[in-house]
């Protein structure tokens, strides 16, 4: 039996083992995208100590520190959790159990997809959701960035390299990506910002041709395209939890203090799967570690005995 289970194996996975190991903890790790989201990012420059380097690179980082100290890593699905009567929790795999006296679920969450005409015909053949993987597939292409985050933003400034146009359509009135970004983005000639837009068709039979727009953009609704890459947020991944009786906002988010702590006893969660506004790797891992921290005085502060059979 671990003192803590972490659901999640993302970069505030592994600073939460990190530090939950410090602290003398038996943890494991359990997650089936080793390094998490970030991985898809190409420019990582808000995380401090580092002035710049990869997302993949941060995340190789931040395990490699985890696994300085005895940390078991398990690569799989988590396809249920329960928790007896004892108060000990069982996470399930698909090939095995865990038994576990605390839960951290930092889980992410997986893109929002667009739900318009043509997006499910031409997904992969055309539309995208990684810029990371698939700019150099567009090299001398036109392509369009649906969204206005700070991520919409950055694939845009991506894509970029590759492409002599890349449209940046977004519904409201302006984009609103870190100011350093913004900046970027008006300096670079080959990007162009349609706003109060909403791509309302993907045109095209075999392979993106075009989107149609709600609003006229020069005169036309019809914009030609070769690529279409989506970055609209995204849906948490926060059902196992809500198994437990993990409370979740509206969005569909884990509700937590500022402590870490659901309001469900020696449940924890961090990350972009909770109720947090701002979300950045340095903010998730802050989470973490939080909540390692009160899984160390959770599991220290209870007794825990596994009835016999």
């Amino acid at each position: 039996m671990y003192d803590l289970v972490i659901i999640g194996s993302g970069v505030t996975g592994y600073g939460a083992a990190m530090y939950a190991a410090r602290l003398d903890l038996s943890v494991a790790v359990i997650g089936n995208v080793d390094g998490g989201t970030i991985t898809l990012t190409d420019d990582v420059a808000n995380f401090p100590g580092f002035i710049q380097l990869t997302g993949k690179e941060l995340a190789e980082k931040v395990k490699a520190h985890a696994l300085d100290y005895p940390v078991f890593i398990e690569t799989g699905t988590v396809t249920d959790v329960f928790k007896s009567k004892e108060k000990i929790f069982y996470v399930v795999t698909e090939n095995k159990s865990f038994l576990a006296k605390s839960l951290l679920f930092a889980t992410g969450m997986k893109d929002r997809e667009l739900e318009v005409p043509g997006h499910n015909e031409l997904k992969n053949k055309g539309v995208s959701y990684c810029a990371l993987c698939d700019a150099p597939l567009y090299k001398d292409k036109v392509v369009a960035v649906v969204g206005g985050s700070d991520s919409a933003v950055k694939d845009a400034l991506l894509l970029a390299k590759y492409c002599p146009t890349v449209y940046i359509i977004y519904r409201s009135e302006k984009i609103h990506p870190e100011p350093i970004n913004g900046a970027r983005v008006m300096r670079e000639p080959r990007i162009e910002v349609i706003t109060k837009t909403n791509v309302v068709e993907i045109l095209g039979s075999n392979k993106v041709t075009g989107v149609k727009l709600d609003n006229p953009h020069n005169g036309s609704n019809t914009l030609s395209l070769d690529g279409v890459f989506v970055a609209i947020g995204g849906i948490p991944y926060s059902s196992l939890a809500a198994k437990l009786g993990v409370k979740l906002n509206a969005k569909g988010e884990i509700m937590i203090d500022r402590s870490s702590r659901t309001n469900v006893e020696g449940v924890f969660a961090a990350g972009d799967v909770v109720d947090g506004e701002f979300k950045q790797a340095i903010t998730g891992v802050a989470e973490g570690v939080n909540a390692a921290y009160q899984a160390y005085k959770y599991v220290n502060e209870h007794e825990f005995v596994l009835a016999c059979k």
